[in-house]
């Protein structure tokens, strides 16, 4: 049986693009935090400018890699636990040049 999607005229095609710059020319810095969180350390990247697809791709990379949790929360990922140098690491084999950001 055929199904009424509705709002057809919105197509993979008409969704607009979002450019991805290269990996190396981008500002990505990754800091721990605990602000605003119950006392809870958090790894926290920003500075990634991705599409939401490849934010998350990424993200998931990241937290496999870590063997942590964490999540997208608008442009920044923020990761469970200080995992500071692992994320370093990893964004370094996935070509980002990021730095340490916050003391």
């Amino acid at each position: 049986m055929a199904r009424n999607r509705g709002w057809q005229e919105f197509t993979a095609d008409q969704t607009p693009r979002i450019r991805s710059q290269p990996p190396a020319p981008q500002h990505v810095r990754v800091q721990r935090s605990s602000r605003g969180r119950g006392g809870k350390t958090v790894t926290i990247v920003t500075g990634l400018e991705l599409p939401p697809d490849q934010l998350r791709a990424l993200t998931k990379a990241l937290k496999v890699a870590t063997g942590t949790g964490g999540g997208v929360q608008g442009d920044t990922l923020v990761l469970q636990g200080d995992r500071v140098t692992a994320v370093l690491e990893q964004l370094a084999k996935h070509g980002y040049q990021a730095k340490r950001s916050g003391g």
